[in-house]
């Protein structure tokens, strides 16, 4: 048999499975007699599978077994049986519906349908699947429980599903059962083999009326391990990792108000057979002898039997047997054939297969012929292989040229055929024929050994030190003799450089070189030339230093912290070839920007040191610190953070800046100040102390805020004079005690407000959108003035809708601006100071003017004589509800400096010289008493052409543009 067939047929041909088998028959045999397909027209083959159609009971139940052969021979399938059956049972009465196993290969798993997919039985006290039967058990029969059911059978190997055929289940008519003790269908055989570390599982049922409990016990009184799992509804026993102390004897007891039944087991060390060793497939000349093995290990001990192409093989002449080895001598063409060796305990039976091919043959060199060409070095050592392919083994002899090849001190003839020639110098050139005989004939091969002179490497790389960065090339040169192919190839710490993959730093030249750019730490190392020829292959070594900064320090420990400094150790890093000559310590608290560099005492740590004491930091903060190290080439890469750690407190050593104040309300004195950063404050319990005097006395008012945050204190007493000097200062305390005060500042205390209203107050319309307020100034008053405020108001009836204009009091008169058009407004004059504002003068009223025309110039032409611009426009026509037009404003930009210039007229014509070296922007507005209109479009005009500055340029309009206008273009540029 094909080897693809022999190794797997044992195993693989299987009910419902399909296997590959070359120029494969397949016969079936039924109880042992050989099915004949041709007469039964129910039975057919499909791809060795045996298919039944119309099940019959009488006929077709009993043991199945395939036997499988080709031209090499012969093998058997295991054994499969086929039983049938059908229920009828009463209400109350137990049933078990069969489902007999397919023959397989793999474990099974085992499910019911119930009437229909995918209405699956579920399992519970009263109904169970037994996974080592496939049957179907029913405790108790319930009218629920009528119908039909399908056993479902699915392979964990080929992952394939059987289904049996439809069981039907039905009810009798002669009235229900009743009740009775539990009757246990469901155990464990008496004595159950399992190995060590395997997962057993024990399954108990009972069928009773009512529906049996079942439990679990070991005899020996032993309870069960915390391993040990009860499933569904206590019917199977599961133990995993089984070990020695888990054999014994299992009981299941069924108990229901009937009765109780029990079942008993002994779990001992047994195993089927299994396989240690196997034969493999040979092939092997006429008249050479075979020797193959096999050895199984099982409980207990397994014995051995052989077959040739499916026949018991008995140990006569050549042949001889003992145990699991096989022998045979002086091998024939007869012995050709498939071979199992049978392994079997009283547990199981296990089989293993090989091809033996005995193969009888002439010489042929047609796949190990010499090579035409044969290179060697002068001075080495030559052997030149004769590797027949023959059955029997072939004989050789070698001739050089036509003279046959003698041994000497130089040259051997093995008995494999080689020809091995030492120290070849170029007498032994020449051409080289082995000649192979056995008795069915002759070959010969030849080949030409030409030889070669010694490499030589002319320049070496050398050992060097280089700076991370850097650049080198480390040369490899050589003198070869002509006639060989000669290739580079470099290896770094014994392993090949891809030259692809790492292009970026790695290149080699043709003649030999290696490039290296970029160089970083981790191309320090070993660097090997390797040069390859035809006939050797020699190497040079070089090792490379690569020298950077230092690698970070580890472990950063604060060893001992107080409130102004800290003890730091280390451990150092890699010095990356370099000694490390110091260290900066580094630290960060939440307060800071990334890493600062902190004062140590030493202050410069030298390489040697791995401690230092951080000095200078702030009492009560959570600092973290890290080292960097230093050499000669440069600053490596930081340790990682130390643990954060908190320096103890003390009394703050800063003070509050920027004491200040004054303001408030009548009789206050308000202080204020910048608050001290909380990376200052040194403790918990922070807050401040303000101390406060009238200006030349002697004692000092103290007052206490206890809130870090806060910027102002407000003292508030009758006695205090109206803006009135005062000394201040204000200092900071927690719970350590108290700290500076800041230096002495001068607050005045609160200022009365204004009591006197300004007088003569009138206003003017200005224009649409402004009115202008004028007052006559207050002369000397008791309260300080700071200027003026005019509150403004539409409707005198809701006087809340009020705008404000503040101006210092310096002038008398103020513009009110952004008001609405031709609108009636009410305002009034106060003045104010910091304790807020004075009583506000009788409303005067004012209306503002209408508004501007909203019609921009129209029609805007211009011409051109030269340098003289003359425009004209036609003119604006207010509306009714805008003001009239008292004239027209022509606004000119002029480029270089950016400067307009404002030109009025009342006319709707303007003449305008311009330079002819800059450029222009033009726009006109109309004039009225509510202000300026609407722009027109503006007109932007280009340098004038020395060349054209004489021309006369035709009328040209915005609605009507000039095409050879070249220099100017029309853009919506507002000024």
């Amino acid at each position: 048999m094909h080897k693809q067939d022999a190794l797997l047929k044992a195993i693989e041909i299987e009910y419902g499975i399909k296997l590959p088998c070359l120029k494969c028959l397949y016969l079936w045999s039924l109880n042992g007699t050989l099915i004949d397909l041709g007469s039964d027209y129910r039975r057919h083959m499909s791809g060795g599978n045996l298919i039944i159609n119309s099940l019959d009971r009488d006929q077709d139940t009993g043991i199945y077994q395939c036997t499988a052969f080709n031209t090499w021979g012969t093998i058997l399938s295991r054994r499969l049986t086929l039983d049938f059956f059908a229920v009828s049972v009463r209400e109350g009465q137990g049933v078990v519906l069969l489902c007999g196993p397919p023959m397989h290969s793999g474990e099974l798993t085992f499910a019911w349908i119930f009437n229909e997919y995918p209405y699956f039985v579920q399992q519970d006290s009263r109904r169970f699947i037994s996974q080592e039967t496939g049957s179907l058990y029913i405790a108790k029969v319930e009218p629920s429980d009528v119908g039909n059911y399908t056993c479902v059978v699915n392979n964990s190997i080929t992952k394939g599903k059987v289904l049996s055929s439809p069981t039907p289940l039905v009810l009798r008519n002669d009235g229900a059962m009743g009740e009775y003790e539990p009757k246990i269908e469901v155990h464990f055989p008496d004595t159950v083999p399992a190995a060590k570390g395997s997962t057993v599982k024990l399954e108990c049922f009972a069928l009773g009326n009512p529906v049996p409990e079942i439990s679990w016990r070991r005899t020996s009184g032993v309870p069960f391990p915390s391993k040990v799992k009860m499933k569904n509804s206590n019917a199977v026993l599961e133990i995993q990792n089984f070990q020695q102390e888990d054999t014994g004897t299992y009981e299941c007891v069924a108990e229901n108000s009937r009765g109780k039944n029990a079942a008993r087991g002994r779990i001992s060390f047994h195993a089927k057979p299994h396989w240690l060793q196997t034969m493999i497939d040979g092939a092997l000349s006429i008249e050479e002898n075979l020797f193959w093995e096999c050895k199984a290990n099982g409980k207990p001990k397994p014995s051995y039997s052989w077959l040739k192409n499916g026949d018991n093989l008995m140990a006569e002449g050549r042949v001889q047997i003992e145990n699991g080895a096989l022998s045979i001598a002086a091998l024939n063409l007869s012995d050709t054939g498939m071979y199992q060796c049978v392994a079997e305990n009283k547990h199981g039976i296990i089989y293993s297969s090989a091809e033996l091919m005995v193969l009888a043959s002439p010489p042929s060199f047609s796949k190990n012929p010499l090579k035409a060409l044969l290179k060697a070095r002068s001075g080495s050592d030559v052997a030149l292989e004769c590797k027949p392919q023959a059955s029997p083994r072939a004989i050789s002899l070698w001739k050089k040229g036509n003279e046959i090849v003698q041994r000497n001190e130089r040259i051997t003839l093995l008995p494999n055929g080689t020809l091995k020639i030492a120290n070849v110098t170029r007498r032994d050139a020449g051409s080289y024929t082995c000649i192979a005989k056995n008795q069915f004939g002759t070959a010969s091969t030849t080949g030409r050994l030409f030889i070669t002179e010694p490499t030589r490497i002319t320049q070496r790389p050398a050992n060097m030190e280089i700076i991370v960065g850097e650049s080198i090339v480390l040369p490899c040169q050589i003198a070869s003799d002509p006639a060989l192919d000669v290739s580079f190839s470099w290896a770094f710490n014994g392993q090949l450089i891809d030259f692809h993959g790492d292009a970026d730093h790695f290149d080699r030249s043709i003649s030999g070189d290696l490039m290296i750019r970029n160089i970083q730490l981790n191309h320090g190392g070993k660097y090997v030339c390797v040069i390859n020829t035809d006939v050797e292959s020699l190497s040079a070594s070089a090792i490379l230093v690569v020298k950077g900064p230092p690698g970070p320090p580890d472990t950063v420990a604060v060893e001992e912290i107080t409130d102004s400094t800290a003890q730091l150790s280390w451990k150092p890093g890699r010095d990356n070839g370099s000694p490390i000559t110091g260290y900066i310590i580094q630290a960060r608290t939440p307060f800071t920007v990334g890493w600062q560099a902190v004062d140590t005492v030493p202050e410069d740590i030298n390489g040697n040191t791995l401690t230092a004491t951080v000095v200078g930091l702030n009492a009560w903060v959570e600092y973290e610190f890290r080292v960097v190290a230093r050499n000669s080439v440069g600053m490596g890469e930081p340790s990682p953070a130390s643990a954060k750690t908190r320096t103890e407190d003390s009394m703050p050593d800063t003070a509050p800046t920027d004491v200040g104040g004054g303001g408030g309300t009548k009789s206050e004195l308000v202080i204020t100040w910048e608050p001290v950063p909380e990376e200052l404050q040194n403790g918990e319990g922070f807050g401040y102390i303000i101390a406060f005097r009238p200006l030349g006395a002697v004692t000092w008012t103290r007052a206490v805020i206890s809130t870090p945050g806060v910027a102002r204190y407000v003292f508030r007493n009758d006695t205090i004079p109206a803006f009135s000097p005062f000394d201040v200062k204000v200092g900071a305390y927690n719970n350590r005690g108290e700290g500076p005060f800041s230096s002495i500042a001068t607050v005045f205390s609160a200022e009365e407000v204004p009591s006197e209203a300004p007088k003569r107050v009138w206003g003017r319309s200005v224009s649409a959108a402004q009115i202008e307020v004028i007052w006559e100034a207050l002369p000397a008053t008791p309260e300080r003035v700071l200027g003026y405020e005019v509150v403004y108001w539409e409707d005198d009836t809701k006087p809340d809708t009020v705008g404000k204009v503040r101006i210092s009091a310096n002038y008398s008169a103020v513009n009110v601006t952004g008001l609405k058009a031709n609108t009636q407004y009410y305002l009034a004059l106060c003045t104010f100071n910091t304790a807020g504002t004075g009583p506000q003068s009788t409303p005067i009223n004012a209306t503002t003017k209408k508004p501007p025309p909203g019609q921009p110039p129209l029609n805007v032409e211009w011409t051109m004589i030269g340098s003289l611009l003359t425009l004209h426009w036609d003119p604006v026509i207010a509306m009714e509800t805008e003001a009239e037009v008292i004239g027209y404003l022509v606004l000119l930009r002029r480029h270089r400096d950016n400067e307009v210039n404002s030109i009025i007229t009342n006319k709707t014509r303007m003449e305008l010289t311009l330079s002819s070296n800059d450029n222009y922007l033009i726009q006109i507005k109309a004039l009225s008493e509510g202000g300026e209109g609407v722009g027109s479009e503006p007109i932007h005009i280009h340098k004038l052409s020395t060349q054209t500055e004489h021309l006369f340029w035709p009328r040209c309009t915005l609605l009507r543009p000039c095409l050879i206008y070249f220099f100017w273009v029309q853009e919506r540029q507002p000024f």
